[in-house]
């Protein structure tokens, strides 16, 4: 979801998801061949506050120094070059926050201005870049999004709309996304199996809620706030009840069957909690999400859901060491991830942009500081984690099947597409007529959301029931059985949702594959099958 709209979660609510990007092609998946060619790159300004004098004048006059910043440092995994790039890292005036040896990934925090530049010219460091552009900061709450919560008269005409359908959940006679894609069907075929995982990484979920407990994975679930994973009892719920986006994701791929609240796309899995959001401000920095992935790979989850990007870029442009740093070692943890056997899907943004152009305006980025509005090629610039290799990218529809409004896509870009919800232009016919999607919130609550951030957990769903039935599939399996499983409605024969006579996006590709559902709207009925 896009933080410039009512789709974005800070940690105190508004749900984030996922905001423009494109697939970052690698010759090899691997990335250090990457790596390899940065040094042919040109020269751009880094991300970090210009280096100065400031570390010299503060000890010349005994005064404090610069406040910290969170760095990654990338460098081989054997353990002679990691001991020499952590002395480097002392000299440098940096302190280790956390080291991933199995990946090659540093997390220090520093307050040398100098930090990056020094750090980069030491034997043994691949890239090492600023992971924000603004100083650590202590904790604080957000602001509250635009979350429509359900209402208890719209709750007991639900239940009495489902009773007369002869729904299994109270809430479901809403749900008209289960319905959209067989979910309800497919339940009473293969619910999906206790043995299968899925992490949501995002804003903390509350496991405490009736219709999560019974599926939580507490063993699986940690913070990873500040790139080191915390495990301690309930340190993966959310902040507070305004940091919602992560349950509401939770319920939508895994809400029990249970005769309370909602139903989940795969109710018989089980869902774990990732939390990565900053609890200052909400945002996902790459350190936490780097924690996220190889601890997911580490604790044997086989599916993660991502409906975020990794701030402070909408796009990290390969010419600025920083950015560079971040593509390195996201990439790193998360295909450390995959080759442990586990697949990520992740959303595909909500700025109706059409992901395979020419240019695209960056105007939010650096999202933690000031921004600075740059025209990026989406071929060169790229959005993380969505376009690292064998990430499935997933785009929104509404109750029509129809590319919901906001949802952005591309030919190319976007590998299948999911019930996101459209409020606007596609209304159900259903007891609230509400065209978004009804899920759970903490604090035993129910509400409804929009965006593609809401698309990808569905997606999530049937690749969860996908893994029920295919146990020993690996995750490029996987993702070719989800694209094989969609229906694709085609390109539409016109786009022009207000009716202004003009087209309000592209579609372009065939029946088969196209840039508003990549191979398809997935199908959960057709994944039990």
């Amino acid at each position: 979801m896009d933080h410039r709209s009512s789709e974005r979660p800070s940690t105190a609510s508004s749900h984030r998801s996922r905001r423009s990007r494109r697939r970052l092609a690698l010759a090899v998946p691997v990335v250090l061949s990457l790596t390899a060619s940065l040094g042919f790159l040109p020269a751009a300004a880094s991300a970090a506050p210009p280096a100065d004098s400031a570390r010299q004048a503060a000890r010349a006059t005994g005064t404090a120094e610069a406040p910290s910043l969170a760095y990654v440092v990338n460098t081989r995994t054997d353990h002679r070059t990691i001991a020499s790039v952590q002395r480097a890292i002392a000299e440098a005036d940096g302190s280790v926050v956390a080291t991933y040896r199995q990946i090659g990934v540093i997390v220090v925090h520093s307050a040398n201005p100098d930090f990056g530049a020094e750090i980069r010219k030491a034997r043994g460091v691949q890239s090492a870049g600023a992971t924000r552009t603004a100083p650590l900061t202590a904790a604080g709450t957000t602001d509250q999004g635009a979350a429509e919560v359900l209402t208890a008269e719209q709750a007991a005409r639900t239940a009495k709309a489902s009773k007369a359908a002869g729904a299994g959940e109270p809430l479901e006679a809403d749900q008209w996304d289960l319905r959209a894609i067989g979910a309800d069907k497919a339940a009473k075929i293969n619910p999906g199996s206790s043995r299968v995982t899925v992490a949501v990484i995002d804003t903390g979920v509350d496991d405490t809620h009736p219709d999560l407990a019974p599926n939580f994975s507490a063993a699986q679930s940690a913070n990873c706030v500040g790139g080191k994973a915390d495990t301690s009892e309930g340190a993966w719920r959310p902040y507070t009840a305004d940091d919602y986006h992560g349950t509401h994701v939770a319920g939508e791929i895994a809400a029990a069957r249970n005769g309370i609240g909602v139903a989940g796309v795969a109710p018989g899995v089980k869902v774990s909690s990732i939390k990565v959001s900053d609890p200052d401000n909400g945002l996902f920095y790459p350190e936490n999400v780097v924690c996220a992935f190889v601890f997911a790979a580490d604790h044997g989850v086989e599916i993660t859901n991502n409906s975020y990007y990794v701030d402070p870029w909408l796009y990290n442009c390969m010419d600025d060491p920083d950015q560079r740093a971040i593509v390195d070692a996201v990439n790193r943890a998360q295909l450390y991830a995959q080759r442990k056997g586990t697949l990520h899907l992740a959303s595909a943004g909500n700025s109706n942009h059409d992901l395979d152009s020419d240019a695209i305006v960056d105007d939010s980025s650096p999202d933690d500081s000031t921004p600075v509005t740059r025209t990026i090629d989406p071929h060169e610039c790229f959005d993380v984690p969505t376009q690292l290799p064998g990430i499935v990218t997933v785009s929104a529809t509404g109750v029509d099947e129809e590319k919901s409004y906001y949802s952005s896509y591309g030919k190319g870009v976007v590998d299948v597409a999911a019930p996101g919800g459209d409020a606007r232009y596609q209304i159900p016919d259903t007891p609230s007529k509400n065209g978004r999607i009804l899920s759970t919130m903490p604090n035993n609550a129910y509400a409804w959301l929009q965006g593609t951030s809401m698309a990808s957990p569905h997606a999530a769903g049937v690749a969860a029931l996908l893994k029920s039935e295919h146990p020993w599939a690996s995750p490029a399996t996987l993702q070719r059985l989800l694209k094989a499983q969609a229906d694709n409605p085609g390109c539409p024969a016109s786009y022009d949702q207000d009716g202004d006579g003009t087209q309000d996006a592209g579609c372009e590709g065939g029946k088969r594959v196209n840039g508003f559902y990549g191979h398809g709207i997935v199908d959960a009925l057709r994944a039990v099958k």
